[in-house]
């Protein structure tokens, strides 16, 4: 019967050729087994992959000495001149493998928490763990006069109690998507006032120290930043793909997602634990970049017109979106004179003002 019912699927595709176009194949396997494939979602996937790559070609030729993406690509394949070498591999590659790395992990995360929440404004930016991180790590520099790693180790820290505290908060009998936004917002609100409180009782060296880190920069970044990201991604990045499917059944709601098997709560709590430690890893390597894990998700899922959540996709439009905005950041307003957090500080605040008048206009909020 299943291959039955791929034949018809692609008779049907194959009658009207503009809904064969846009609508999902069926391909029939060997033993009768049939998959439904997007094409669409795999295309655009592609295409985000080979513009990410075209932009750290760029990324890497830029800086104040321009390297023409000829010699970049050629010194990246072990056929440069010295001058180039030492500039490509050890001065701007590991920048822009933290910003692929800590993009990919923002636009990822916020993926899965508008699906978790239901909620296009369920982002990591307004649930408070990007401030729990800032917290832990501000505590670390202006309390324990911490090293750069232990500062990164703070940050960790502040952001996993951060997203304990806010479900916790947020859990009865269940969490659902608007209390765990509201929640969110609330614990936000109080890690920003401490944060505010740390930085009046610092010193002032410290004061910089925290100010520098708190913008979010990717100046400066080396291997060391990148070895434990990539660690980190390489390890949860399968673990929350391989939860894909139950995180599109718990898109439909809990009961429905109880009716076809799936442990809801559970699931949850894996996949926020999961997305936590990659918001908390991404701001350990780059400090808190702002809005990227908001804005990636909801223009992977324009781009792919689809209704799931788009992990890969969301992923590499994170990476997208972080290169673009460290290129104007080098270019537009010249060489790091303006770090990349503020950047995207700048275009996701008009990202979230569009974004509340549309859901306002649709009767959402």
């Amino acid at each position: 019967m299943t291959a039955e019912l791929a034949e018809t699927s692609e008779t049907t595709g194959a009658a009207g050729p503009a809904a064969g176009r846009r609508g999902p194949r069926a391909v029939r396997l060997p033993g009768g087994i049939s998959l439904r494939v997007e094409r669409r979602a795999p295309a655009v996937g592609l295409l985000l992959a080979a513009v990410a790559l075209v932009l750290a070609v760029l990324l890497i030729g830029t800086g104040d000495f321009p390297i023409a993406p000829t010699d970049v690509v050629r010194t990246l394949l072990g056929d440069g001149t010295p001058a180039h070498d030492f500039i490509v591999n050890e001065l701007r590659l590991p920048r822009v493998l933290v910003a692929l790395l800590v993009g990919a992990a923002l636009g990822m995360s916020g993926a899965v928490f508008q699906s978790v929440s239901r909620n296009p404004l369920g982002s990591p930016d307004l649930l408070g763990f990007g401030y729990g991180s800032a917290v832990g790590a501000l505590t670390v520099i202006v309390v324990l006069k911490g090293s750069a790693t232990e500062v990164a180790a703070g940050a960790l820290l502040g952001g996993l109690l951060a997203g304990l505290a806010v479900y916790l908060l947020a859990y009865k009998q269940g969490v659902q998507g608007y209390r765990l936004v509201l929640v969110g917002i609330g614990a936000s609100a109080m890690l920003m006032a401490v944060i505010q409180y740390l930085l009046t009782k610092a010193e002032l060296v410290d004061a910089t120290r925290a100010m520098v880190w708190l913008t979010g920069s990717l100046a400066g970044r080396d291997w060391a930043q990148v070895w434990p990201l990539l660690a980190v991604c390489a390890v949860l990045f399968p673990l929350i793909l391989g939860q894909s499917r139950a995180l599109k059944m718990i898109e439909m709601g809990d009961d429905a997602a109880y009716a076809l098997g799936v442990r809801v709560e559970r699931t949850r709590l894996l996949l926020m634990v999961a997305a936590i430690l990659l918001t908390t890893a991404a701001s350990a390597a780059a400090g808190p970049i702002s809005f990227v894990a908001l804005a990636a998700p909801q223009l992977a899922r324009r781009l792919t017109r689809s209704a799931g959540a788009g992990l890969l996709t969301a992923a590499l439009m994170g990476s997208v979106l972080l290169l673009v905005s460290d290129w104007a950041s080098q270019r537009v307003f010249g060489s790091d004179r303006l770090p990349v957090g503020v950047v995207t500080g700048l275009v996701g605040g008009v990202y979230l003002l569009w974004l509340l008048v549309t859901e306002r206009k649709a009767g959402r909020i």
